[in-house]
């Protein structure tokens, strides 16, 4: 069974960025924007990214100086955005706020692809999510497995998924184990919750929503959809052993159009790098708050890091027979 690693650039990156590390300790950046920077955002105010997004430009502005606006262009799942952003000048007034999904799977299973990997420099993840397979806690069930033997047993499963991407692992999952479920779309990662409890469907992807419920002991989470543990609940099996060798978390992170000078390139990966370094940023402490706490990859690993992924939504796209 191949299994897909995504997360082997990070070390290429630590030792990389550590002298950059240093520069961002003096402030002393090569490059500073000639006027205000457009921070593009490619989903709708009060989500994940923006909530990152903003943060980090807040950030940027209170420490280096900069007049970095906020900018939602949302639509298609980030594909919009990176329409737009492709288009902008290389010249570090315009950057884009994204996750890694818009770029890897999105695009592959679009009709008409309206951008490429290349279109786009790689400046820093920010974060990565916490995506989860969630049940009711009254239901039982404390695992995946037990779920697939349900459903082995004749229970028939409802299984809420959040985007495309969700169905297609909705149907590997059953495709590898040997059952069907009956997949139905959610809204988001908390519209996959409520359904959960609201005992509309039996199980759902979620996206980190769930951390609370959690906690409160109301779901479980029967299995981690990224290629690490939970932080929330790291007894829950990983997906790998369902024979699933796919991952469904995303990295949330920053790009430009591509053809940035270094200069440019050195000076945000410096600056990102320091706000997420301290740990009284208010960027840093969101990351930790509600995402998986700071997840610094930058440049050619970050790039690294994309590629993987796509290669892994492809092999996915092709298991789920689309």
């Amino acid at each position: 069974m191949a299994k897909f690693k995504i997360g082997a650039t990070v070390a290429a990156f630590v030792l990389t960025c550590t002298p950059q590390l240093s520069l961002a300790a003096d402030n002393d950046l090569p490059w500073e924007p000639s006027g205000q920077v457009t921070m593009m955002i490619g989903f709708n105010a009060g989500g994940g990214a923006d909530s990152l997004a903003r943060m980090l430009a807040e950030g940027l502005n209170s420490r280096f100086g900069w007049n970095v606006v906020p900018e939602n262009v949302p639509g298609r799942g980030g594909a919009a955005m990176n329409e737009a952003l492709k288009d902008e000048p290389a010249d570090g007034l315009a950057i884009g706020v994204t996750v890694s999904q818009s770029l890897t799977y999105d695009p592959q299973v679009a009709m008409t692809p309206t951008f490429e990997l290349d279109d786009f420099d790689y400046l820093s993840s920010l974060t990565g999510s916490q995506v989860g397979i969630v049940a009711r806690a009254d239901r039982g069930w404390s695992t995946l497995g037990d779920v697939i033997e349900a459903a082995k047993s004749g229970e028939d499963i409802t299984f809420a998924s959040i985007t495309q991407k969700f169905s297609d692992g909705t149907y590997v999952i059953g495709k590898r184990n040997g059952v069907e479920f009956t997949s139905v779309n959610a809204e988001g990662g908390r519209g996959g919750l409520n359904a959960v409890m609201a005992d509309d469907v039996d199980i759902a992807w979620v996206g980190g929503a769930q951390a609370s419920s959690v906690l409160s002991g109301d779901v479980v989470n029967i299995a981690s959809g990224e290629e690490a543990a939970l932080q929330v609940s790291p007894d829950a099996p990983l997906l790998t052993e369902y024979d699933v060798p796919y991952t469904f978390g995303v990295k949330f992170m920053v790009i430009a159009p591509a053809g940035l000078p270094e200069d440019v390139k050195t000076t945000y990966m410096t600056a990102i790098s320091e706000l997420l370094n301290d740990p009284e940023s208010q960027l840093a402490q969101l990351t930790v708050k509600g995402f998986s706490g700071p997840d610094l990859v930058q440049g050619d690993a970050l790039r690294a890091d994309i590629d993987a992924r796509y290669a892994e939504a492809a092999a996915l796209i092709e298991d789920a027979g689309q």
